[in-house]
């Protein structure tokens, strides 16, 4: 991380602290002059009339910086923003995470953040807590870094300071969200790892390491055991590595849960080359990430329990990496897999899906309440929908509406795509009961069926391809630099509304 943070809510500005930033936002329009010029006066702050008259007079400019020599504060950012088509409530999380991850060896020490009034927002926000906590929420995203650079900087303390004589934001929440990104910041930290870090056993070890002395229990099937229980489609995927392939359950199981058992089931391929089917290696250097599902699941897990979530969890966890041997799976080649199912081997690097096969049946027979799995599944859903979303595929409608507005909750947004039986015949055989390949059109569709294929049909189930948005890009401010951890909130906030039926 970048700082050590310590965040607290207070009613009125801490204009006496040294090495300070004071962040106000503007509502942009007519009244811009008025109120900004009342602001300044009311705190006794001199600023440079020409830019000044710039930044209430001009769409353009966007912030008024300006810096003190003899007074407090020592930094002043005046920030506007304007409530038109283009404003979601993601905008103060991307401001904050911009602003705080440019402070580094800025010397800055204390940031004072006025909170607009919420009811300027209309709705464009839920309700107030999604309203502060999106500005939270940015202060954490902003202050995430990862980093294998030689050169070590000490990590500095920066006290944030959230202001408003109206916020009813309290130290339980702040707490909340605090222990929210600890998961956030473990599934980023297991998905910005490199390969050479991160195989199956190291993301066991990393696991160990993370719920010791937690309510959280781990079962750790070895490479014999998984022979023992004829998990063949893990065991083939997982065969050519020199790194033999495992399969984690983590159990959360606080004293006190609702009559609520969720299973969670997470694509962990620790690296993809694509196996016989090998990937071009523009298509390789992102594969470190393709356990963003994993990661997701463990971050979920981590949050619930460090906030005693009334409810039961279960994170199926296939660990396998995608190599070239001569133990090699082959296209071709069929599998029995753990259900007894059979499966025509088409393309090697369609191997998620058959790992995520086994880790379904292996759900369904916990008889949970309902099943999520997370995969970066598909190249075709990043076609379909970009960076910006991901895909959800259901035919329990209830359950993907319940996903589908936490996502909107959090801005991880999903998108359904259809689940229609015309698309069951795309994955025939003639030799097996199903192929891991289907044609080329409508891949990640194609996918989920054949995952469906593999889900126990009595247990509610949503299939989640992140195979866009978890992974690092340039759509907002916190996504750029490193691997997302796409999923946590998301999932966390889904959990929380489910306890509250």
């Amino acid at each position: 991380m970048l700082f050590n943070l310590n965040i607290k809510f207070v009613k009125d500005p801490v204009l006496d602290k040294q090495k300070l930033m004071y962040i106000k936002f503007f509502l942009s329009g007519e009244n811009l002059g008025d109120e900004s010029e009342d602001f300044l006066k009311k705190n006794n702050i001199r600023f440079n009339n020409h830019a000044y008259q710039n930044f209430i007079s001009k769409k353009e400019v966007k912030e008024l910086k300006l810096y003190n020599e003899n007074s407090h504060p020592d930094i002043l950012l005046m920030r506007k923003f304007q409530i038109d088509k283009k404003f979601n409530s993601d905008f103060f999380r991307s401001e904050l995470s911009a602003l705080l991850s440019s402070l580094e060896n800025s010397g800055i020490e204390n940031i004072q953040i006025d909170l607009p009034a919420y009811k300027l927002f209309g709705d464009k926000f839920v309700d107030e807590y999604q309203f502060v906590s999106s500005l939270v929420e940015g202060v954490f995203l902003g202050n995430y870094s990862f980093s294998y650079k030689s050169e070590i900087k000490k990590k500095q303390k920066l006290n944030i300071y959230f202001s408003s004589s109206s916020n009813k934001f309290n130290v339980n929440e702040l707490n909340e969200i605090t222990n929210l990104f600890k998961g956030v910041y473990a599934a980023r930290d297991l998905v910005n790892e490199p390969a050479n870090v991160i195989n199956p056993q190291t993301f066991v070890e990393r696991i160990k390491i993370l719920f010791r002395n937690s309510k959280v229990k781990l079962q750790i099937f070895n490479k014999r055991e998984l022979e023992n229980m004829k998990m063949n489609a893990v065991l083939a995927v997982g065969g050519a590595s020199n790194h033999s392939p495992v399969f984690l359950v983590l159990n959360y199981k606080p004293a006190k849960t609702k009559l609520k058992k969720i299973a969670l089931v997470g694509k962990g391929v620790t690296y993809d080359s694509g196996g016989l089917s090998i990937k071009p290696t523009s298509g390789m250097l992102d594969m470190k990430a393709d356990m963003a599902g994993a990661a997701a699941v463990v971050g979920t897990v981590f949050s619930a329990m460090k906030n005693n979530l009334p409810i039961e969890l279960f994170g199926v966890i296939p660990l396998v990496e995608n190599m070239l041997s001569g133990n090699s799976y082959k296209p071709g080649d069929i599998i029995k897999s753990y259900s007894g199912k059979t499966i025509e081997v088409k393309d090697t690097d369609a191997e998620g899906r058959l790992i995520l096969a086994d880790a379904l049946t292996y759900a369904g027979n916990l008889k949970p309440d309902m099943i999520i799995d997370y995969a970066t599944l598909t190249g075709a859903c990043v076609v379909a929908l970009g960076e910006i979303a991901a895909g959800v595929f259901s035919l329990h409608q209830d359950l993907t509406d319940k996903l589908i507005l936490a996502g909107n909750y959090t801005f991880e947004r999903l998108w359904q795509l259809p689940m229609w039986s015309d698309y069951n015949s795309l994955l025939d055989s003639k030799i097996a009961d199903i192929s891991n390949l289907g044609p080329r059109w409508g891949g990640a569709i194609t996918a989920a069926k054949f995952l469906e294929f593999f889900v126990d049909e009595n247990i509610p189930w949503a299939h989640i391809d992140l195979a866009g948005p978890a992974v690092k890009h340039k759509e907002n401010s916190y996504s750029e630099n490193y691997d997302t951890g796409f999923g946590v909130r998301l999932t966390y906030r889904f959990l929380e509304r489910l306890l509250a039926e």
